[in-house]
């Protein structure tokens, strides 16, 4: 069963650095990174396919990477220049297929999720 574990959110004013992690049980096809504002709909951030193929949100484009470690079974996402409307739960979310399948910042792509950690980025 995978199951998916988030830390390093916290607080950080804007401008700032964070980077938030993920350890996963096992390696899925398609990995990647979700964020929920209050009073919003979910939204995809970035994903990694297995390949090293790789997506981002136009928001977070030149600002957010997105990495992940098959040996250590970790996601990361190093955030840079945050703004305030970055604040949010972010969740990392896994595909259910380990060896193969599609990628990319839809739902569609995902099927497992983590319980989310929280971002807060002040003016």
């Amino acid at each position: 069963q995978v199951q998916l574990a988030e830390s390093g959110g916290g607080s950080v004013q804007a401008g700032g650095s964070l980077r938030i992690s993920c350890v996963y049980t096992y390696s899925r096809y398609c990995m990647g990174w979700f964020r929920q504002a209050p009073g919003k709909e979910r939204e995809g951030v970035a994903a990694i396919g297995s390949y090293g193929s790789l997506y981002y949100d136009d928001s977070v484009k030149g600002r957010f990477t997105i990495t992940r470690d098959n040996i250590k079974n970790t996601l990361n996402l190093q955030m840079n220049s945050l703004k305030p409307e970055g604040t949010a739960t972010y969740y990392c979310a896994a595909s259910l297929g380990a060896n193969s399948g599609s990628c990319g910042l839809g739902d569609i792509f995902f099927s497992i999720w983590g319980q989310g950690t929280q971002v807060t980025v002040s003016s």
